[in-house]
């Protein structure tokens, strides 16, 4: 004997499947929890560049190395937030698209800002070599001949 079965009582959808979302709370979580590891991984990516410049003796003059790698590996950080965004889209993950696409915003930011600082910084090396933040390297490379 065959039962009847009944249609569904709503069914709102309006594509050739139903559209589902991410538990809110699995949401809410892996949002905050991206969020606080990539800002840890930009603490101690820029936290080795400022390491560089520090030196405890007063005699010696140190200046902190180019941010270029820096802003590579902070860029790095970045392209990791547009993928973990795309595949909470595609998950249904609404908090953690957000979380990450305001990261990914911020990373970007900080990359062109330190990009530009640094070709500023890089522009007046090459000008006057002995200007402040210098090192000694641009110096004598800058006092050297060139070789035609």
């Amino acid at each position: 004997m065959n039962l009847p079965i009944a249609p569904p009582a709503f069914d709102a959808t309006t594509g050739p499947g139903q559209r589902r979302r991410a538990d809110r709370g699995a949401d809410i979580g892996a949002g905050c929890g991206l969020v606080f590891m990539e800002l840890i991984a930009l603490a101690v990516i820029f936290g080795f560049w400022f390491l560089t410049g520090l030196n405890l003796d007063p005699a010696k003059t140190v200046t902190t190395d180019s941010l270029w790698k820096y802003l590579a590996a902070a860029g790095g950080v970045g392209v990791l937030a547009i993928v973990a965004a795309a595949i909470a889209a595609r998950a249904g993950a609404v908090v953690t698209v957000a979380t990450q696409a305001i990261m990914a915003a911020l990373i970007c930011v900080i990359v062109f800002g330190g990009a530009a600082a640094q070709s500023h910084q890089d522009r007046l090396c090459r000008d006057m070599p002995s200007a402040v933040g210098c090192k000694g390297d641009n110096r004598a490379a800058a006092r050297a001949p060139v070789m035609p």
